[in-house]
């Protein structure tokens, strides 16, 4: 296994970690993910430290705290062999003060998480989501006294836009407060958004990107396919409403791509899908999971190879889109790029 820092810390985290999204699966999405028990996550915690896997995320709103507490079952007695992340601020509750991230929120969710998890540190804590309602420095400030009394290492944030990052970023340097050293986003072959703005402002502030949905919301499983029905069995019938939006043919068009590579290569298109994320700038680790041992493994062949610039291209061909406002006059107009010349290079225009 590959080992990356954490953005611009001294944290160096596996390129593929493990996403306990499915570990005590409750309710209409987190059920549909998968219900793994302690024994079945231990099994898997056993295959990911085989296989050098050290960093395990989940997050108090998975299955209302269900998944921290299987994965606290799965790490006994080996907590000093894993890097724990979880994160913080969406709803847990309908009550006023069950969601956000104010200063009341921030320290029972830090709490609670600890409690659940059977640790009495957290290494990375994150903010699930940006809260408009408190202001930044009462968020910093609360998560600065978390670092200091040890019961918190790093800090991380996920799916934030890029002022809310860079906002965050400022004040933190501005009051002394520690900064956020990764960013938990969306980026697949089938949506690269996360390029236009998110990943300069990463390569810029020294964000590490955590990849969560690598597959797209289990849309480049390669079951997923042109002029086929959706499988029965897909858990996309429950939750295709709940994860990022995909038009088919533009979805269609990469899982051809795909399909062209796996012939050459005799990988599987999850683990090419993959594969191509761990090329991409600013990655630190791609968050992998599995309802079970045999998909497991599937996930782990993502490593221990790589495409070759060809093949990059042509994946870059067939998933790359027209930029929205204010970003595609620099990819088409030459005046812009020149000004302005991409931190990345950008997708090419579908």
């Amino acid at each position: 296994m590959e080992y990356r820092r954490l953005g611009a810390s001294g944290l160096k985290v596996p390129a593929l970690s493990f996403g306990a999204g499915t570990f005590g699966g409750q309710g209409p999405l987190f059920g549909a993910w998968g219900n793994t028990d302690a024994h079945e996550a231990r099994r898997l915690v056993d295959i990911c430290l085989d296989a050098g896997i050290t960093m395990f995320d989940t997050a108090d709103v998975y299955s209302s705290g269900a998944s921290e507490e299987v994965l606290g079952e799965a790490i006994k007695g080996r907590r000093d062999q894993v890097i724990v992340s979880t994160k913080t601020s969406l709803p847990m509750g309908d009550g006023p003060g069950d969601a956000g991230s104010s200063r009341s929120r921030l320290i029972t969710a830090c709490e609670d998480a600890l409690r659940r998890l059977g640790t009495d540190y957290i290494d990375l804590f994150q903010l699930h989501a940006f809260d408009s309602g408190t202001p930044i420095e009462e968020v910093l400030s609360t998560l600065d006294d978390l670092v200091r009394a040890g019961k918190v290492r790093y800090l991380g944030i996920s799916n934030f836009s890029g002022w809310q990052a860079m906002k965050s970023l400022a004040s933190a340097e501005r009051y002394g407060h520690p900064r956020y050293v990764a960013h938990q986003v969306y980026y697949s072959l089938i949506g690269r958004d996360y390029e236009w703005e998110l990943m300069p402002l990463g390569l810029d502030q020294g964000l590490g990107a955590l990849v969560w949905s690598p597959l797209g919301w289990g849309r480049l499983t390669g079951k997923v396919r042109r002029g086929q029905l959706l499988p029965a069995n897909s858990r996309l019938h429950h939750t295709a409403d709940y994860g990022p939006p995909v038009e088919d043919e533009h979805l269609y068009r990469v899982v051809d791509a795909l399909d062209e590579i796996a012939q050459e290569t005799g990988k599987s298109i999850p683990q090419i899908a993959i594969n191509w994320l761990l090329e991409r700038p600013t990655v630190s680790s791609v968050i992998i999971g599995a309802r079970d041992e045999n998909q497991l493994r599937q996930n782990l062949g993502a490593v221990g190879w790589t495409l070759t610039p060809d093949q990059m291209a042509k994946l870059d061909a067939a998933s790359g889109k027209t930029a929205p406002y204010p970003y595609f006059p620099y990819q088409r107009q030459e005046g812009f790029a020149r000004l302005n010349p991409p931190a990345v290079a950008p997708p090419p225009a579908a």
